[in-house]
């Protein structure tokens, strides 16, 4: 049989019926009430009812439309309790979305009392996974890789599963697990259900859906249904250089509760989490090179709400299934259209609403435009907020936080009033001006503006990239003869071709093979000096030493006071660069 004949089942535009039309049981219901969900998806819809009729099922959905809800109710239905036997097969590509959907399995499950869901994945002890198997496991959702080192141990038996399902199909073919597939459904019973949800349909698949699959259904979901109506997009247009700068003032400004920020590589990842801790975010990396007792810890943190502030790599994203995450921030636009999509949609989770926010860099405009197309959604343009909006915030939450101290008249506050008196008589100073400096005193350093943005905000996608045609130059930044934008590793470094005579090149003896970064020799001298972090001009890090510019008549006190200072928990010493006076 050739899976194009087959029946094809397409969205319903007009069905506004809810879970209880699909005839799930009692139990089931319940727990997706608790979860805050009216009504199916289209993908739910169409295919909940074909697969509790017993029929092999082929869902070409993206990510993001509910699709584990669409197999997991109808293999919940199924599934005996009282039999304690492995009863179903879920394979993904990634031990993220295994963890996922077994998490997700459990929260339908919860009120069906005696199912048992094992996620089986490398990386984790098998010794554990074989006792979770031995111990009545009626569904696991493993990785094909474990699933096949379970099969080789004979610690995994399937004379009573009933249900196989694949997902992301596409994807495992991706990763190489073409094999893994096919061997896997081979040693599976033949009288069984199958299942299998893939973006997209290349030969390989439909290969094995042929070999497999017996007169499936194809469930489609349109395009439009990519992207979650609640999530609110923005995007900003930004300067290489001034990124981060631009994360922590959205942050400050509309202060998430917990934030995911998502870069291309592993190492802005880890760039990026340590600049944030700098300022003061408790922040986390999640990539790849973690092992999976690292990915355990910074994920239960996050859950917990230890971590605000969670950095992650595509590769992980599928394991980020927190509900009440308020905004996504696309530090880095990503390569493909689908992972926008599917970045967003670890916000505006179970109906809530959510924001994300895009942070534009020259060429990426189109790129923004072309997920743009392909999302069928809008993406507004936003104006970068002024450093005087973020300190206008700051001051407000110290004073707010003063009002609840007075609203709650502590018996200590008396004791307050009296210094204060006595400190205001002797110095002849008003209230007000000694309030002022205590609070410019709480707030730090009040910093002024500086040139970040182009003031002017694009009305949209087409006029920001007509903006970068009319600017761009065959030289310099973006390309070109002289370009460093070739693919080569670049070092960590600010440009100093514009030290002026006001300024003096000092030389520090620690570089990025000690993992220093700018903001660390920056707070140092801050710190430690005591003076404003303008006071540093150009940092230019090498592998083991380090040049950095200081305003010439603060060079002596910053040589001295860091005399004594530690980068890193790293003694340093500071003198001037050769040639210097």
């Amino acid at each position: 049989m050739e899976v194009s004949k087959n029946e094809t089942i397409t969205e319903n535009e007009n069905n506004e019926a809810g879970f209880a039309a699909l005839g799930l049981d009692e139990r089931l219901l319940r727990a997706i009430s608790d979860m805050g969900f009216d009504a199916p998806s289209p993908i739910q819809e169409q295919a909940i009812p074909t697969e509790m009729s017993g029929r092999d099922v082929i869902g070409q959905a993206q990510t993001g439309t509910g699709k584990t809800a669409a197999f997991g109710l109808p293999l919940l239905e199924k599934v005996d309790s009282e039999l304690k036997k492995l009863q179903a097969v879920i394979l993904c590509p990634t031990r993220e979305l295994a963890i996922q959907v077994s998490d997700e399995l459990h929260r339908y499950a919860k009120y069906l009392h005696g199912v048992k869901i094992l996620p089986v994945y490398g990386g984790q002890d098998i010794v554990k996974q074989i006792r979770g198997l031995k111990d009545g496991t009626q569904i696991m959702v493993g990785t094909p890789g474990r699933v096949m080192d379970h099969m080789r141990r004979g610690t995994v038996k399937f004379d009573h599963v009933h249900t196989a399902v694949l997902d992301e199909a596409d994807e495992m073919l991706d990763m190489g697990f073409i094999d893994d597939m096919n061997t896997i459904l081979s040693e599976l019973p033949e009288e069984r259900q199958t299942v299998m949800f893939s973006a997209t349909m290349p030969r390989e698949i439909v290969d094995l859906a042929n070999r497999f699959l017996t007169d499936p259904a194809i469930v489609r979901v349109a395009k439009k249904e990519l992207t979650v109506p609640e999530i609110t997009q923005y995007y900003y247009d930004v300067r290489p250089n001034r990124k981060t700068e631009v994360l922590c003032r959205l942050m400050d400004l509309y202060e998430p509760k917990l934030s995911v920020v998502f870069c291309n590589t592993k190492r802005k990842v880890d760039e990026l989490v340590d600049e944030l801790k700098s300022r003061g975010y408790y922040a986390e990396g999640l990539h790849g090179d973690l092992s999976q007792a690292q990915r355990d810890r910074v994920m239960g943190s996050f859950r917990k709400h230890l971590v605000e502030v969670l950095v992650a790599t595509d590769v992980v994203a599928r394991g980020i299934d927190v509900e009440d995450i308020d905004a996504v921030f696309n530090y880095d636009i990503p390569q493909d259209d689908e992972y926008y999509v599917h970045r967003i949609g670890r916000t505006g989770r179970a109906g809530r609403s959510g924001t994300a926010y895009s942070l534009v860099v020259g060429r990426e405009v189109y790129k923004l435009r072309d997920i743009q197309r392909y999302c069928k959604t809008r993406i507004i343009p936003q104006a970068i907020p002024s450093l005087g909006d973020i300190n206008e915030i700051r001051s407000e939450k110290i004073l707010d936080k003063a009002v609840e101290i007075l609203e709650k008249q502590d018996a200590r506050l008396e004791k307050m009033f009296d210094i204060l008196d006595k400190r205001i008589f002797e110095d002849e100073v008003s209230s007000m001006d000694l309030a002022a400096a205590l609070l410019m005193m709480h707030m730090g350093e009040m910093k002024t503006e500086d040139d970040i943005a182009d003031a002017r905000v694009p009305k949209n996608l087409d006029e920001l990239g007509k903006r970068y045609e009319d600017t761009e130059r065959p030289h310099g930044r973006f390309g070109g003869k002289g370009s460093r934008l070739d693919g080569k590793k670049l070092r960590v470094k600010r440009r100093n071709e514009d030290r002026g005579d006001d300024m003096v090149r000092l030389f520090i003896n620690v570089g990025s093979r000690q993992r220093v970064k700018p903001g660390d020799i920056v707070g140092a001298i801050a710190g430690e000096a005591g003076v404003s972090g303008q006071v540093v001009g150009a940092i230019d890090i090498r592998e083991s030493y380090s040049f950095v510019d200081v305003d010439r008549k603060n060079a002596e006190k910053v040589m001295r006071a860091m005399r004594n200072a530690k980068i890193r928990g790293l003694t340093v010493h500071m003198e001037r660069a050769n040639g210097e006076k």
